[in-house]
Protein backbone atom coordinates (compact mmCIF):
# COMPACT_ATOMS: atom_id res chain seq x y z
CA UNK A 1 0.00 0.00 0.00
CA UNK A 2 3.07 2.39 0.98
CA UNK A 3 4.72 1.73 -2.91
CA UNK A 4 1.17 2.87 -4.24
CA UNK A 5 1.13 5.94 -2.20
CA UNK A 6 4.67 6.88 -3.39
CA UNK A 7 3.43 6.00 -6.88
CA UNK A 8 0.90 8.50 -6.57
CA UNK A 9 2.62 11.09 -5.21
CA UNK A 10 5.64 11.17 -7.33
CA UNK A 11 3.23 11.09 -10.11
CA UNK A 12 1.57 14.22 -9.07
CA UNK A 13 4.78 16.00 -8.37
CA UNK A 14 5.98 14.91 -11.89
CA UNK A 15 2.66 16.64 -13.50
CA UNK A 16 3.15 19.58 -10.90
CA UNK A 17 6.94 20.07 -11.81
CA UNK A 18 6.11 19.81 -15.28
CA UNK A 19 3.33 22.27 -15.64
CA UNK A 20 4.20 25.55 -13.46
CA UNK A 21 2.00 27.95 -15.15
CA UNK A 22 -0.68 25.92 -13.11
CA UNK A 23 0.46 27.91 -10.30
CA UNK A 24 1.17 31.14 -12.37
CA UNK A 25 0.42 34.15 -10.26
CA UNK A 26 -0.54 37.42 -11.76
CA UNK A 27 1.96 40.36 -12.08
CA UNK A 28 0.38 42.13 -9.42
CA UNK A 29 0.52 39.20 -7.34
CA UNK A 30 4.19 38.59 -7.73
CA UNK A 31 4.70 42.58 -7.63
CA UNK A 32 3.23 42.86 -4.44
CA UNK A 33 5.20 39.70 -2.32
CA UNK A 34 8.40 41.41 -3.74
CA UNK A 35 7.78 44.26 -2.01
CA UNK A 36 6.37 42.87 1.09
CA UNK A 37 9.83 40.40 0.93
CA UNK A 38 12.20 43.03 0.24
CA UNK A 39 10.75 45.30 3.17
CA UNK A 40 10.91 42.05 5.44
CA UNK A 41 14.31 41.38 4.42
CA UNK A 42 15.49 45.17 4.69
CA UNK A 43 14.31 44.58 8.38
CA UNK A 44 15.90 41.52 9.67
CA UNK A 45 19.26 43.19 9.98
CA UNK A 46 20.20 46.58 9.35
CA UNK A 47 23.32 45.26 7.12
CA UNK A 48 20.22 44.15 4.46
CA UNK A 49 19.00 47.21 3.15
CA UNK A 50 23.24 48.44 2.69
CA UNK A 51 23.92 45.65 0.96
CA UNK A 52 20.62 45.88 -1.22
CA UNK A 53 21.54 49.06 -2.07
CA UNK A 54 24.74 48.13 -3.49
CA UNK A 55 23.20 45.24 -5.64
CA UNK A 56 23.32 45.57 -9.14
CA UNK A 57 19.92 43.84 -8.76
CA UNK A 58 17.71 41.66 -6.33
CA UNK A 59 16.24 38.21 -7.65
CA UNK A 60 13.56 37.78 -5.36
CA UNK A 61 11.23 34.97 -4.55
CA UNK A 62 8.56 35.73 -1.77
CA UNK A 63 7.47 32.42 -1.24
CA UNK A 64 9.17 29.03 -2.27
CA UNK A 65 7.26 25.89 -1.51
CA UNK A 66 8.57 22.56 -1.42
CA UNK A 67 7.02 19.22 -0.12
CA UNK A 68 7.40 15.54 -0.47
CA UNK A 69 7.79 12.37 0.64
CA UNK A 70 10.74 10.71 -1.03
CA UNK A 71 10.48 12.28 -4.00
CA UNK A 72 10.34 16.31 -3.73
CA UNK A 73 9.27 19.51 -5.14
CA UNK A 74 9.25 23.23 -5.24
CA UNK A 75 8.53 25.66 -6.88
CA UNK A 76 7.77 29.68 -6.48
CA UNK A 77 8.03 33.03 -9.15
CA UNK A 78 9.54 35.84 -8.60
CA UNK A 79 10.52 39.03 -10.02
CA UNK A 80 14.38 40.70 -10.96
CA UNK A 81 14.51 44.30 -9.30
CA UNK A 82 17.58 46.58 -10.72
CA UNK A 83 17.46 50.09 -9.07
CA UNK A 84 14.27 49.61 -7.75
CA UNK A 85 12.38 48.58 -10.51
CA UNK A 86 11.17 45.18 -11.76
CA UNK A 87 13.10 43.86 -14.98
CA UNK A 88 11.62 40.53 -15.32
CA UNK A 89 9.58 37.41 -14.07
CA UNK A 90 11.28 34.28 -12.58
CA UNK A 91 10.30 30.87 -11.75
CA UNK A 92 12.32 28.37 -9.65
CA UNK A 93 11.60 24.58 -9.82
CA UNK A 94 13.31 22.07 -8.47
CA UNK A 95 13.04 17.82 -7.64
CA UNK A 96 14.79 16.13 -5.58
CA UNK A 97 15.16 12.52 -4.27
CA UNK A 98 16.26 11.54 -1.20
CA UNK A 99 15.33 11.34 2.48
CA UNK A 100 12.87 13.62 2.15
CA UNK A 101 9.14 14.21 4.06
CA UNK A 102 6.80 16.69 4.57
CA UNK A 103 6.33 20.77 3.49
CA UNK A 104 7.75 23.77 4.09
CA UNK A 105 7.70 27.43 2.84
CA UNK A 106 10.40 30.14 2.70
CA UNK A 107 11.40 33.72 1.03
CA UNK A 108 14.67 33.89 -0.71
CA UNK A 109 16.44 36.97 -2.05
CA UNK A 110 19.22 36.65 -4.40
CA UNK A 111 21.85 39.86 -4.20
CA UNK A 112 24.13 40.56 -7.53
CA UNK A 113 26.87 41.98 -5.91
CA UNK A 114 29.33 42.80 -9.33
CA UNK A 115 27.74 43.88 -12.89
CA UNK A 116 29.38 40.56 -14.27
CA UNK A 117 27.25 38.13 -11.87
CA UNK A 118 24.23 40.28 -12.59
CA UNK A 119 25.02 39.74 -17.00
CA UNK A 120 25.60 36.34 -16.17
CA UNK A 121 21.98 35.72 -14.39
CA UNK A 122 20.33 37.92 -17.20
CA UNK A 123 22.09 35.81 -19.92
CA UNK A 124 21.68 32.71 -19.02
CA UNK A 125 18.83 29.79 -19.59
CA UNK A 126 17.87 27.72 -16.78
CA UNK A 127 20.22 29.38 -13.98
CA UNK A 128 20.91 27.14 -11.44
CA UNK A 129 22.01 28.82 -7.79
CA UNK A 130 24.18 25.93 -6.98
CA UNK A 131 25.97 25.43 -10.16
CA UNK A 132 27.54 28.95 -9.41
CA UNK A 133 30.64 28.57 -6.91
CA UNK A 134 30.32 32.16 -6.79
CA UNK A 135 27.55 32.09 -4.72
CA UNK A 136 26.93 32.43 -0.59
CA UNK A 137 24.19 31.12 1.07
CA UNK A 138 23.00 32.61 4.12
CA UNK A 139 20.44 31.40 5.71
CA UNK A 140 17.92 33.00 8.39
CA UNK A 141 18.48 36.48 6.36
CA UNK A 142 20.83 37.69 8.97
CA UNK A 143 24.87 38.66 8.22
CA UNK A 144 25.67 38.99 11.70
CA UNK A 145 26.91 35.54 11.65
CA UNK A 146 29.01 35.91 8.17
CA UNK A 147 32.98 36.93 8.04
CA UNK A 148 33.58 39.56 5.61
CA UNK A 149 34.99 37.44 3.11
CA UNK A 150 31.67 35.07 2.74
CA UNK A 151 29.54 38.91 1.86
CA UNK A 152 32.62 39.68 -0.70
CA UNK A 153 30.92 36.47 -2.68
CA UNK A 154 29.36 37.88 -5.97
CA UNK A 155 26.24 36.51 -5.25
CA UNK A 156 24.98 36.38 -1.91
CA UNK A 157 21.47 34.10 -1.54
CA UNK A 158 19.38 34.73 1.70
CA UNK A 159 16.75 31.93 2.84
CA UNK A 160 14.62 33.48 5.75
CA UNK A 161 10.96 33.10 6.89
CA UNK A 162 10.95 29.61 7.04
CA UNK A 163 7.10 28.04 7.63
CA UNK A 164 6.03 24.27 8.41
CA UNK A 165 7.83 21.23 9.18
CA UNK A 166 10.31 19.58 6.27
CA UNK A 167 12.73 16.57 6.91
CA UNK A 168 15.33 16.80 3.91
CA UNK A 169 18.51 15.65 3.31
CA UNK A 170 18.25 15.04 -0.59
CA UNK A 171 20.56 15.65 -3.89
CA UNK A 172 18.60 18.91 -5.21
CA UNK A 173 18.85 20.67 -8.64
CA UNK A 174 17.10 23.94 -9.01
CA UNK A 175 16.10 25.84 -12.03
CA UNK A 176 16.12 29.40 -12.45
CA UNK A 177 14.00 30.91 -15.34
CA UNK A 178 12.15 33.93 -16.94
CA UNK A 179 8.66 33.66 -17.08
CA UNK A 180 6.53 35.96 -19.07
CA UNK A 181 3.89 37.86 -17.49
Amino acid sequence: MKSKSYAVMGALLTVALASPAVFAASKADIDAGVARTRHEFSHLDPQNKDLADKAYGELVFPELTKGGVGIAGEFGEGALVVHGKTQAYYSLTAASIGLTLGGAQHSEVLLFMTPDALNKFENTKGWSVGADAGVALISSGSTKSYDTETLKKPILAFVFGEKGLIGDASVEGAKINQIER
